[in-house]
């Protein structure tokens, strides 16, 4: 038996370095135009013999781009790290002569003599390389091929492709890989080939996932992307993944029980189990193993394989098993990196050809899905959505921009209007209504709970964009006045600001109040925060300032007057913030200006553990956050070297999610050392959990559930389903918000939607001021929760703050920084951030405690 293993070992390596590409990958193809190179002869090395690096990736393009009139190639945007974006284009010398009369066309709907548009997408995961090295096959194939198929193809089809969707993300695995390879090649799973170190290949830059990004928006290479698809609009769109090394071949269709229902079936039992037939007529040619409708749904909008569902097309996801290097040992035989590539290989010609011969049918989707998008607007009882936060221009903004981003349809409020108990006001509020293209989209963004058959979400099962942004907005049940329709998103206000000689004063509700803070202070302006409200009369018109509000002294200052006015007029026009100018300390109504209420902000000087254990995502979020909206730099320390830094020049340390037994006590009681004399802990999730569990806050996490009875039996079969729903894959929660303590200053609102995808759960503190969110008693907005965890959440803890010592420990129980779109929770991140140190609890004694 061991020597049977050690030869096909032996057969598996030598499918991919003794025999040329024609016979392992191309079988039967016919020819191939000898001009164009193939993969091996650019590269020079046989393909799945190396992991390629993205810049030889983008070379190869623009060879097979100067060489051949079936190709065009164009530069799509760049990432974080430089690395060049490309959208590539196969179609006949014809077609590639008049694209844009083409394009035109077809975003026009005339079907019958337009070449049909399909788009491969490849490589989202940077850890899951085999896509990429495919899609140098496939683009060799279709520019080389002259089999009567593949000009056929050509002629009638134009192809999209985008090769490396995830550049940063690749390169940092593709180094890895090449790094530890070995000669020969180390096929022990335990090789540190097979094992990156954190955070890994799997995400971008700023450690997030990409593949999460396609509705949220977030990142230039997600924009760039959606701008390239709304730009055709193609009729098919591919992801193309990796998984474990002992699955096999996944691909459409799903778990029937999560397709989503606002697309219509047709989707789901017509062109999936058709399309179906053509991948598994592919794949047992090869011999390939598979599996269909076990895994992997279709409701989140934001998927590579979905978010053309939301635009009358077929998202189509397959699903590699990886060797996770160049090769690996399995259960069976062991896996070689090129076989993972030829079955990535053989999917995209098999989607080529399922979708040139079911065109007609992928058609009829896009009328049906139309048609049904109309029905569903002319059915629902709402007609439109009207929105805008007057007291924040960014965050309203921000909204706006995503909108605009996938093509929904939105006007300036035509009329101002009273809705659900809300004034919106023209000039301040836009308005989007339900009958329009795009209007499964709207629902997308807009809805708060769509019914679904499943209880068990590979991913989120709500994601409401507008209570995301925690915006102010209602559903009207008539049509609204319409103003222009915005086809860009408008100029901000240009905020100028008067000269003062005593203060200047600025409302907290602006999302970028924190970094107009951080600006100031790096500017050596002294800020203070107004821990009361306050109002004064300036030009016989009275302004009100609530919590939070900046104060800006004069006179306390070691800058001039002219260098502070200087530092806030940069403020105020780089940050969007509105600043008044003062000339005296009393005040109308409220606290003065010199009150013991008004309290000088430190800068923040902040530090966050990383490394193995921590969830890079949770991490990467507050890394984005501060770096790309506040320019705020935070320390990232690894927790192997914590045990040498000293902490005494931070005065925030942050922990989100993640396992942290690798910190030793010794270490563990410096932090503690350093909480007790001043410092702040900002604990997330489960780093909640460890800070409690450390004795690092008197307060307490949730106890276990002790009156639950036994389980009894239940089915082996039912294991999955029935414990699976207990999980929280992500829901939407409301809950109330104190906004007179520091954590909610510069909120308008007591109550507030939460994202919550975890199972921590805080009891609110002891000290009756000390909780700074909870849960309602009847909390659910949107998605779906197991009964017995909506129990555990209904008044909950989401924030506390405990006093320890000097310093504070602040806890929260969920993600404030979601995904990076959670604009209306992550302003309590940075009110933590900013405030925190300035936190004191008054003692409650004992006997008054309820």
């Amino acid at each position: 038996m061991r020597k049977t293993i050690c030869f096909l070992f032996f057969f598996s390596l030598l499918s991919f370095s003794a025999y040329p590409q024609a016979n392992y990958f191309y079988p039967g193809s016919g020819a191939f135009n000898p001009a164009i190179p193939t993969p091996e002869q650019f590269l020079g090395y046989p393909v799945g013999g190396q992991h390629t690096r993205h810049d030889r990736i983008i070379s190869y393009f623009q060879e097979l781009d100067r060489l051949s009139d079936r190709v065009s190639m164009e530069i799509l945007g760049y990432t974080f790290e430089k690395r060049a974006q490309i959208g590539v284009v196969f179609t006949s010398p014809g077609n590639q002569q008049q694209l844009e009369k083409i394009r035109q066309s077809h975003l026009a709907g005339q079907t019958a003599q337009t070449p049909l548009v399909i788009h491969l997408g490849y490589n989202v995961h940077g850890n899951e390389p085999s896509s990429s090295e495919a899609a140098l096959l496939t683009a060799y194939y279709l520019t080389a091929s002259e089999s009567p198929e593949t000009v056929n193809w050509l002629q009638h089809m134009v192809i999209l492709m985008d090769p490396v969707i995830n550049p940063d993300g690749r390169d940092r695995h593709t180094h890895w890989a090449n790094m530890h390879k070995a000669e020969p090649p180390v096929a022990d799973p335990a090789d540190r080939e097979h094992n990156e170190i954190w955070p890994g290949g799997r995400f971008n830059h700023y450690w997030f996932d990409l593949n999460r990004d396609w509705f949220l928006g977030t990142f230039p290479e997600t924009r760039n992307r959606i701008r390239f698809f709304h730009q055709w609009r193609p009729y098919v769109q591919t992801d193309h993944h990796e998984m474990g090394t002992n699955s096999t071949l996944y691909f459409d269709p799903g778990e029937d029980a999560s397709n989503n229902p606002v697309v219509p079936d047709f989707l789901y039992k017509t062109i999936y189990p058709r399309f179906a037939t053509y991948f598994s007529a592919a794949a047992d040619k090869i011999g390939s193993m598979y599996f269909t409708k076990e895994a992997f749904d279709k409701l989140y909008p934001g998927y590579g394989s979905s978010y053309i569902n939301f635009y009358g097309g077929a998202g189509f996801l397959f699903e590699q098993a990886s060797s996770r290097g160049h090769v690996q040992e399995t259960t069976t035989i062991p896996l070689t990196f090129a076989f993972t590539i030829r079955n990535q290989f053989t999917a995209s010609l098999a989607i080529i050809r399922a979708s040139l011969a079911e065109k007609d049918n992928l058609v009829k989707l896009r009328t049906e899905f139309y048609r049904s998008a109309r029905e569903q607007a002319a059915k629902a009882v709402i007609k439109g959505y009207v929105f805008g936060e007057p007291q924040d221009a960014t965050r309203t903004r921000a909204f706006l921009d995503l909108l605009l981003l996938h093509k929904i349809e939105v006007y300036e409020l035509g009329a101002s209007v009273t809705a659900e108990g809300r004034k919106f006001e023209t000039g301040k509020a836009y308005y989007v209504p339900c009958e329009q293209e795009n209007y499964v989209m709207v629902r997308s963004v807009f809805e708060k709970q769509i019914t679904y058959q499943d209880s068990s979400f590979y991913d989120a099962s709500a994601w409401s964009l507008v209570n995301a942004f925690n915006l102010p907005y209602a559903e009207t049940k008539l049509p609204l006045s319409k103003g222009k329709q915005i086809s860009a998103l408008p100029a901000a206000e240009k905020m100028t600001v008067a000269s003062s000689h005593y203060a200047y004063v600025a409302s907290s509700t602006d999302y970028n109040i924190h970094k107009a803070i951080y600006q100031l202070q790096e500017a050596g302006v002294i800020v203070q925060s107004a821990f009361r409200p306050f109002s004064l009369t300036q030009e016989g018109k009275k302004r009100e300032f609530g919590y939070g509000s900046l104060v800006i002294p004069v006179g306390l200052q070691r800058l001039s007057k002219e260098e502070v006015y200087e530092a806030v007029s940069k403020a105020a026009e780089h940050c969007g913030i509105r600043f008044h100018a003062v000339g005296t300390g009393y005040n109308a109504e409220g606290i003065d200006l010199g009150s013991g209420y008004v309290r000088t902000l430190k800068q923040p000087k902040v530090a966050m553990i990383i490394g193995t254990g921590v969830a890079a995502p949770e991490a990467g979020e507050i890394w984005h956050l501060l770096d790309q909206r506040l320019q705020l730099p935070v320390s990232k320390i690894d927790m192997l070297t914590l045990n040498r830094m000293s902490l005494d020049r931070y005065n925030t340390l942050i922990m989100v999610s993640g396992n942290y037994s690798l910190i030793d006590k010794a270490t563990t009681d410096r932090i503690k050392a350093w909480v007790q004399n001043g410092g702040t802990l900002i604990s997330i999730k489960t780093g909640a959990e460890w800070a409690i569990r450390n004795g690092f806050t008197k307060e307490r996490l949730m106890p276990a559930d002790s009156s639950r009875e036994a389980a009894g039996r239940k089915d082996f079969d039912r294991a999955v389903a029935i414990e699976g729903a207990k999980e929280m894959g992500g829901s939407l929660f409301r809950a109330d918000l104190d906004t007179t303590h520091p954590i909610g200053f510069g909120y308008t609102s007591r109550t507030i939607p939460v994202y919550r995808n975890g199972l921590t759960f805080l009891l609110p503190s002891t000290n009756p001021y000390s909780t700074v969110l909870q849960y309602k008693a009847d909390p659910l907005i949107g998605g779906y929760v197991h009964p017995s965890v909506l129990k555990k959440i209904s008044r909950s803890a989401s924030i506390v703050v405990g006093q320890e010592g000097s310093g504070r420990v602040i806890l929260f129980a969920d993600n404030p920084n979601f995904r990076g779109v959670w604009y209306g929770t992550n302003k309590l991140f940075l009110n933590a951030l900013f405030y925190g140190g300035s936190v004191t609890v008054p003692s409650v004694r004992a006997e008054e405690v309820h």
